[in-house]
């Protein structure tokens, strides 16, 4: 599992190192491809390839007139790239995504499991605080027993 939250910067070519937390255990759990993706164009979900098969197999299975899921694929696809570890552990993040999603200088990977997610550091304080951890969530997730 993916987890914690690991600030970096990203260099000129538009690369992010992949944290040493998280890189490792893709390494060995996954390999050194990824799908680099977006549901909103806010933020930049990096995904080991094998995880993101996983989820196109589902997909697969699901009616293609479904609205959801074509809402999905218009907006991974078109956001999206596969990608491959470089030897320093360096991802590159499309040219598109890393404008729409404000990816430069100074960034934030947080572990989401299964994923990675990359932040705009300022864009992702700023959303932490204008969207808390209230207590109407704390009720939703005891009920689903967390």
């Amino acid at each position: 599992m993916l987890r914690g939250n690991s600030p970096t910067k990203v260099d000129e070519k538009g690369r992010v190192k992949i944290p040493t937390i998280f890189r490792s255990e893709i390494e060995q759990q996954h390999g050194n491809e990824f799908y680099i993706t977006s549901l909103y164009g806010d933020s930049v979900r990096v995904y080991p390839f094998p995880v993101w098969t996983e989820i196109e197999q589902k997909i697969s299975a699901l009616p293609s007139t479904n609205v959801a899921v074509k809402r999905f694929l218009r907006n991974t696809n078109y956001y999206g790239q596969i990608v491959t570890m470089d030897n320093q552990g360096r991802v590159l993040i499309p040219p598109m995504l890393r404008e729409s999603a404000q990816i430069r200088d100074e960034v934030t990977v947080m572990g989401a499991l299964k994923y990675l997610e990359v932040w705009n550091a300022e864009t992702f304080r700023k959303k932490m605080l204008d969207d808390p951890l209230t207590e109407s969530d704390e009720q939703a997730l005891s009920q689903l027993g967390i």
